[in-house]
């Protein structure tokens, strides 16, 4: 991995977290792990995260990059959960200039 891609990958990363709880979250990283926190079995969050009942804020710490694509595999970020659980994922997009200009929730 590439220095570029590793800087965006945590821009990317600490981008979803303050994200989450926002507005500019609700149709994305909010949704995620709503979603994820209804549909996964108590089992799942026992095993990684201790609890049964996570924290949102728990939830969001075990995002890891899927993949990264675009020009030079540097344009799109694609966060999901450990242990292919899910098809869902929180991506976030860098403009031309390397600034971060959207987050979404994709399947």
């Amino acid at each position: 991995m590439t220095i570029e891609v590793e800087k965006r990958q945590k821009l990317a990363l600490d981008a979803i977290k303050h994200a989450f709880g926002t507005e500019a979250g609700e149709d994305s990283v909010n949704l995620f792990v709503g979603h994820h926190l209804e549909e996964l079995p108590q089992s799942y969050w026992q095993q990684h995260l201790g609890s049964s009942t996570p924290k949102p804020t728990a939830v969001i710490g075990l995002l890891q990059l899927r993949s990264s694509w675009g020009e030079d595999d540097i344009e799109f970020f694609d966060f999901t959960l450990p242990d292919e659980v899910t098809d869902y994922v929180v991506s976030v997009h860098f403009d031309g200039a390397g600034k971060i200009d959207g987050i979404s929730m994709e399947s």
